[in-house]
């Protein structure tokens, strides 16, 4: 019988769209590739079951590998923390819920009860309200597994752009532009074309200036900090390029040039994915020791509870993150058989295997 990895998908803020996204993506075939389970409120799930009328029913597991699931059936880890919350308001409730949600999707992925974890929106005013002082999941996640070197990943249609810098000002990026965190940024965009079954991944290094500083007639950055973490990426044999002037990169990455865009801030890589992509893209955590695959949108309080939301960033991400599960477990069977030619036995704690 084929393996469907465990995916365990946190309910994201209660006041938002992720609960109504959650119910659509079961009402859909997802069930056909993988075994989800919902980190989340029954309250919440059960009231925008009703108040939307969807033909969905709950059920309540303790632990994801009891899920068996049925069409029509959302399983669910109940952690009971939500007593009242009004769609499109931000709450300190709602916050402390939401890194609950997060915490215990974390865990089950680093005891290997779970393949991954999926992550709906969360308002970054919620954890602030909370006392959670984090700009959002990529940092909290890294903060739970412990990670140092992380990055954050968006996957839409032609395109694949990892940040170097990405929740700051505008005015603070040139100062942050420094090439031991390009390099770092070069490294995770290719382990992460690896992750995806993608060898000797073309990187493109974006240019920070126009016309990709001219020589330094625009700006230093590229002589000074990006031009020498490509040429100590090249020097560790990874295939990287550039910097390409920014204007001209991403015609080039959308025709095939290029398998993913190493980009210096976030609305330089995130403006053309999002224009061939919204609603459809996913964000990916670079990094972690855990996969973990996310919606390229937030909590869309404007139109939370109406109905209304789409559900297709969601459903790709969850297809991602089966996709990387089945990488992974595939170089981990060609790992053991490459020891077991040399005589060597090695066990690995992976769920499933």
């Amino acid at each position: 019988m084929e393996y469907k990895p465990l995916i365990a998908i946190t309910m994201g803020d209660p006041a938002g769209i992720g609960p109504e996204i959650i119910c659509k993506a079961f009402m859909g075939d997802i069930r056909k590739t993988m075994r989800p389970t919902v980190i989340g409120d029954s309250g919440v799930m059960e009231k925008t079951i009703r108040t939307l009328q969807f033909p969905l029913k709950l059920k309540q597991i303790n632990r994801p590998e009891e899920s068996s699931p049925k069409k029509g059936v959302i399983e669910i880890i109940d952690l009971k923390n939500i007593s009242r919350f009004f769609h499109g308001k931000p709450s300190a409730i709602a916050g402390k819920a939401v890194y609950e949600y997060i915490k215990r999707a974390v865990s089950l992925a680093v005891k290997g009860e779970v393949d991954a974890i999926v992550t709906a929106p969360i308002n970054k005013e919620t954890l602030k309200m909370a006392g959670i002082r984090y700009p959002g999941h990529t940092e909290l996640l890294a903060k739970l597994t412990g990670t140092k070197d992380f990055g954050m990943m968006l996957i839409g249609g032609p395109l694949r752009v990892i940040l170097v810098t990405t929740h700051v000002a505008l005015k603070e990026v040139p100062s942050l532009i420094k090439k031991d965190k390009v390099l770092k940024t070069i490294i995770l965009a290719h382990k992460a074309m690896l992750d995806l079954g993608i060898e000797n991944p073309r990187i493109a290094v974006a240019g920070l200036n126009p016309h990709a500083g001219e020589g330094g007639i625009f700006g230093k950055e590229e002589k000074k900090e990006i031009i020498p973490a490509i040429e100590k990426a090249r020097k560790k044999g990874i295939n990287a390029i550039g910097p390409v002037p920014p204007d001209t990169l991403f015609h080039k990455a959308y025709k095939g040039e290029y398998d993913v865009v190493v980009s210096m801030y976030h609305d330089q890589g995130l403006i053309p994915l999002k224009m061939l992509s919204f609603g459809k893209a996913v964000n990916v955590t670079v990094g972690l020791p855990i996969i973990r695959t996310s919606v390229d949108h937030g909590t869309a309080y404007d139109i939370a509870g109406k109905g209304i939301a789409d559900p297709a960033s969601l459903i790709e991400a969850l297809k991602l993150a089966v996709k990387l599960v089945e990488s992974k477990k595939k170089k981990i069977k060609k790992f053991q058989e490459l020891m077991s030619e040399y005589g060597g036995k090695l066990k690995f704690k992976t769920h499933g295997n």
